[in-house]
């Protein structure tokens, strides 16, 4: 029969009990030990009480569902678990270090470092998604570091496996969560729509980069639907010196309605990391919040629950809203390239309408010789290199929002491609290969490097060519 109590040097399922590492009001971590596991590892052990919240278990039954079925280092990794009818437990990784509530003591924190924080949970997220899971529970004590930076997302009670029944939904008709951090979508009982943790981060980087919440800490139902009608205090009205972009992202994320959030976890992760690129709208500038008759409009609007509901039923999956890196050789000679990558490109956006494009190019430098910042007319030349970047993507039918230019430097140019698909989460590389080169024959070429080596797909576009009197294109 299960009791969810252990104790120290008791042994379950081979498992020898150690030490309390912390005591919740939910469950208990203890560290343990097992012959054949040589690393760290905690026992997590729900508290099976006399009155207690039957959500707690169902909860507890989630994790032990979707904790095997995610791997990666932005979760721990599991080992083990026990049955309900006998003991519940979950043996997992013991990932060392502190959550981010040891960061409140400390708040506001400087925007670079909320900025830092950001980027390396939204990327966490979005593994997490790509993984068809969406956390839902994405808040400072459920997010810690290892040693080698990666953020790691913990606790999945009230999370949600697309491929797995989401018992949360089906035995329960009120919303589970954490008041502060819940989305309008979430409080309106919709478990489906993956933007609901970016909703979640945009409450946390709020919260760091100014000190204060920006929905409070509701206790009540009434107090959570206030945010179906009422917009935060912008940021730039409590800190002047709020940079421009980070209320732009952090707005965004917060937008009542999850269709004009990010389209995906990715690439709110690269906005973060690249605060140069962004494109500002009127929320950047915001000082005040909408007046009272625009907030009482909507609280009154009969079909508020409605969009919102629809919209969350309608959810982006992140496979519609990939990063596309796009490497653009401009070396004379390159022109035929150039458009066959450009109407590459204009299929994606006409397919992909939430893909974010990145558009690079390497200035390659020497491995030891002093690389000249100025050409031979005295312009910067990663200056110029940006301005032609810009003018080959004029004639894209594509949104300001949606496109990034960026300079790489280096002595090896697929290395910097490569770094960069790893550094920005890129899912796809798209570049180009001359078809007849003597340097491609003697030194190889650069996309066949990237292509073997990238951690996503990549696709390689060769210029037109005649053939028979005819044009013809070819991709590989």
């Amino acid at each position: 029969m299960m009791h969810g109590r252990v104790h120290a040097g008791q042994t379950v399922d081979g498992f020898l009990i150690g030490e309390l590492i912390h005591q919740g009001g939910m469950s208990t971590l203890r560290a343990v030990t097992r012959p054949d596991i040589d690393v760290p590892v905690l026992m997590k052990v729900p508290k099976i009480l006399e009155g207690m919240d039957s959500a707690a278990i169902v909860s507890f039954e989630m994790e032990q569902m979707i904790l095997p079925r995610v791997s990666g280092v932005h979760v721990p990794k599991f080992f083990a678990a026990g049955d309900f009818a006998v003991q519940p437990y979950i043996v997992m990784e013991h990932v060392p270090g502190k959550t981010l509530l040891h960061k409140l003591d400390d708040l506001p924190l400087p925007y670079e470092e909320v900025a830092a924080i950001g980027t390396k949970v939204a990327t966490a997220i979005h593994d997490l998604h790509r993984q068809h899971v969406i956390h839902f529970d994405v808040k400072p004590s459920n997010i810690l570091f290892r040693a080698t930076g990666e953020a790691v997302l913990i606790d999945f009670g009230l999370s949600r496996h697309e491929q797995l029944p989401d018992l949360m939904a089906e035995e329960f008709r009120i919303p589970y969560g954490t008041g502060p951090y819940l989305a309008p979508e979430q409080i309106l009982g919709v478990r489906k729509d993956p933007r609901s943790d970016l909703f979640a981060l945009g409450v946390l980087l709020y919260f760091f980069s100014t000190g204060t919440r920006p929905f409070g800490d509701p206790k009540s139902k009434r107090q959570l639907h206030k945010r179906l009608w009422r917009d935060p205090v912008p940021p730039r009205k409590l800190r002047p010196d709020y940079p421009l972009w980070l209320q732009e992202i952090g707005l965004r994320c917060l937008e009542i309605d999850p269709a004009r959030r990010h389209p995906s976890a990715g690439q709110l992760a690269f906005d973060l990391s690249h605060p140069g690129q962004v494109k500002l709208t009127v929320r950047s500038e915001r000082l005040k919040r909408d007046p009272w008759t625009v907030a009482i409009r909507r609280r009154f609007n009969p079909h508020t629950e409605e969009l919102v509901v629809k919209s969350a039923a309608t959810a982006t999956h992140v496979s519609t809203a990939p990063i596309v890196a796009i490497a653009l050789d401009l070396s004379e000679g390159s022109e035929a390239l150039a458009e066959a990558l450009r109407e590459t490109v204009q299929r994606g956006l006409e397919r992909l309408p939430d893909a974010r494009f990145a558009i690079l190019n390497v200035l390659k430098q020497h491995r030891i010789a002093l690389d000249q910042k100025l050409d031979q007319d005295g312009q910067n030349k990663h200056l110029m290199r940006l301005v032609e970047l810009r003018h080959w993507a004029q004639k894209l039918d594509v949104t300001a929002h949606r496109i990034s230019f960026h300079v790489l430097e280096s002595p090896d140019p697929a290395a910097a491609i490569i770094d960069y698909a790893e550094t920005n989460a890129v899912d796809q590389i798209v570049l180009g290969a001359r078809t007849n080169s003597m340097l491609r024959t003697i030194l190889g070429s650069v996309s066949a490097e990237v292509a073997a080596k990238a951690p996503c797909t990549v696709t390689v576009v060769r210029p037109r060519r005649r053939v028979s009197g005819a044009d013809e294109s070819s991709k590989v």
